[in-house]
Parts: C-alpha cells; sequence; structure tokens
C-alpha cells in the first residue's frame, strides 16, 4: 500500500472501506428486524412477496434472513476487520504483523537459494568448459536458459531481429567462457551512433552500404561499393580497416555474412542513418554466482559442442562388435 503517490489516495480508500463495512452491518441489522407474522391461530401467514412475478407464477417472497446465515456474515466481517489489523489493507497502514510482498518474496528466495543454492555452487570450482561436459548440469543450464534468456533469444536459442544467435559461434564481445560469464553477470550495451550526416548525402550512404555489403560478398552493386570504399573510412574506427570489427567495444564483423538487424541494402542503410542502441541487462542482481556459472557453460555449449568427440556406450560397444567381427576374418584372410 505504500506505491500510494498521495497519502490522500490511502485516506480515500481507508474511508470507503470503512463506510462500506458500516453499511453491510448496518444493512444486515435492519434485515434480522424482520420477522415472520402468525395469524390468530398462531401459525405463520403466507409470506409477504416484493411484488415481483416472473413467468405469471414465480414470485420473490419477502422472507426474513435464516440465522445461521446472518451470524456468518457477522462473523465474515470479524474477520476482515481482523485481516485489516494485522495485514496491509487499510490505506496505507502496514498491519501489525509488518508483512509485505516484498518480505515475503525475499523470504521466499532465501529460502529456496538456502535448498537449491549447493546444487548450483558444487559446479563454482569447476572450469566452465567440464561443466559443460557435465549431463547434470547442461539440463539445468537448459532450464534456467529458458527461464531467464529464452524471452529474447529463443528457446532454440537462435535469436532473432536485434537479438543474437547463440548458436552460430559468432560473437560481439567475444566467444570464450569467462567473457560469455562476463556478459550474463554485467550485461552490455552496444551503440553505433548515426552516421549518415558524417557520410554526407544518401547517396553516399547507399554508395557506403553496398561497400559493407561487398566484404562479406553479399548482393551488391560493385561500381558503388568502389565508390563508397573511401568513405568506409568514417567506419573503419571501429569496425577496423577490414571490417572485422573490435570485440573490445561489441563493433560487428562485416565480412561473415551473419546480420544481427539483417544484411539487405535497405536495413544497412537504416543501420548507417539511424544508428543502433541494444542492451542486455545485467544478471547479477537476478541469479545468483552459481547459476551464472552454469548458465554460461549451458550457452558456451550451444556454440562449442560440449559432446562433439565424445563417443557414447552404444557408440563403443557397436564398434566393438565391428571390430570382433572384422579381425578375425583379417587374420583368415592373411592365412
Amino acid at each position: 500500500m505504500a506505491d500510494f503517490f498521495n497519502e490522500w489516495w490511502g485516506i480515500g480508500i481507508a474511508i470507503i472501506v470503512a463506510i462500506s463495512m458500516a453499511f453491510c452491518v448496518a444493512l444486515l441489522w435492519s434485515q434480522s428486524k424482520v420477522k415472520v407474522k402468525v395469524g390468530a391461530d398462531g401459525k405463520p401467514l403466507p409470506a409477504e412477496t416484493t411484488g415481483h412475478v416472473w413467468d405469471g407464477n414465480l414470485m420473490e417472497q419477502n422472507n426474513p434472513l435464516p440465522k445461521w446465515w446472518q451470524w456468518l456474515f457477522y462473523l465474515t466481517v470479524v474477520f476482515s476487520i481482523g485481516y485489516l489489523v494485522v495485514y496491509p489493507g487499510f490505506g496505507t497502514r502496514q498491519g501489525t504483523f509488518g508483512w509485505s510482498q516484498i518480505g515475503a518474496y525475499e523470504k521466499e528466495m532465501k529460502d529456496g537459494e538456502a535448498q537449491y543454492g549447493p546444487i548450483f555452487n558444487k559446479y563454482l570450482s569447476m572450469d566452465i568448459k567440464d561443466v559443460a561436459k557435465d549431463p547434470q548440469a547442461r539440463e539445468i543450464g537448459q532450464r534456467l536458459f529458458l527461464n531467464t534468456c529464452a524471452q529474447c533469444h529463443g528457446s532454440d536459442a537462435q535469436g532473432g531481429k536485434g537479438y543474437p544467435n547463440l548458436t552460430d559461434n559468432d560473437w560481439l564481445y567475444g566467444g570464450d567462457p569467462q567473457t560469455i560469464k562476463t556478459t550474463i553477470t554485467e550485461g552490455r550495451h552496444g551503440q553505433m551512433p548515426p552516421m549518415g550526416a558524417a557520410l554526407g548525402t544518401d547517396d553516399d550512404v547507399r554508395n557506403v552500404a553496398n561497400y559493407v555489403l561487398s566484404l562479406s560478398n553479399s548482393a551488391h552493386d560493385p561500381i558503388k561499393a568502389a565508390i563508397g570504399k573511401p568513405k568506409f573510412a568514417a567506419c573503419a574506427a571501429c569496425h577496423g580497416t577490414d571490417g572485422k570489427g573490435n570485440q573490445t567495444i561489441g563493433a560487428p564483423n562485416l565480412t561473415d555474412k551473419i546480420w544481427l538487424y539483417g544484411g539487405g541494402i535497405d536495413t544497412v542503410m537504416e543501420t548507417i542513418n539511424k544508428g543502433r542502441n541494444n542492451q542486455m541487462p545485467a544478471h547479477k542482481n537476478i541469479l545468483s554466482p552459481g547459476k551464472i556459472h552454469l548458465l554460461a557453460a549451458y550457452v558456451w555449449g550451444l556454440s562449442n559442442n560440449a559432446e562433439a568427440g565424445k563417443v557414447s556406450d552404444a557408440e563403443t560397444q557397436a564398434i566393438k562388435q565391428i571390430a570382433s567381427a572384422v579381425v578375425p576374418a583379417v587374420e583368415t584372410s592373411a592365412k
């Protein structure tokens, strides 16, 4: 209830709550005075009706409320008052228990960390590449990824427009395990300023865009690319004279045909004219160090195939069977 930007909101709501409860009690008390009318012989008379009739003979009778229902309603009101005394709800009053949503959330998170923290933390002492080879660790990492990262990078980790593909081994800031862990922990903020004015006219922008496309042998106009090449010097400070980028500042490699926003001429021109501003939030306040370590191992394994070269038990058995059949045959032919 502390989210009110004006204290009068809390006062107003408290007044409305008090009036509503008082009205309910008064209404119930007034209706409890209705008595069943009896005749001279002491027997109940036919119930009065409210005058409402449906389908010709269906009438609403004006009978007194059952006593059990009245007392149940009174108990409900008493419970409501008690609830508002011990819990927040009456204006800005916090309640005698000191309960809050944030406090409950923090307690649940603390209890969860105490219960599950050791499972995550046992991998902290292991090298990330070794963690990536552990089947249980990969399963945990996948769940963490689906809960935390899939909203942007997709459940298959192949990203989308403006969100990097994590399976192609093409990295803006570097793909070694420690760099991936740093990216998850601290986040990244990649920004390219608008360069249209620096390059000159719209034709200059189009020429440079064609040159950029030529670096990866994408569809382009070779004449315009040749004209735009000298102007590319304005881009070389970040992307390098060879266009291969700079992972220190997150400048993309323009020679590999991998595009974060798309590789068509119109998209490249839009990027040059308007720039790009992309941000990945830091997760150090969202995930524990153990979870980040597991997640870094899972992400690294997506493009490095942690299981590559590892022969399964079934494959080992098949190889032995083939060898047992081939070796005697070879020995027989040799004889």
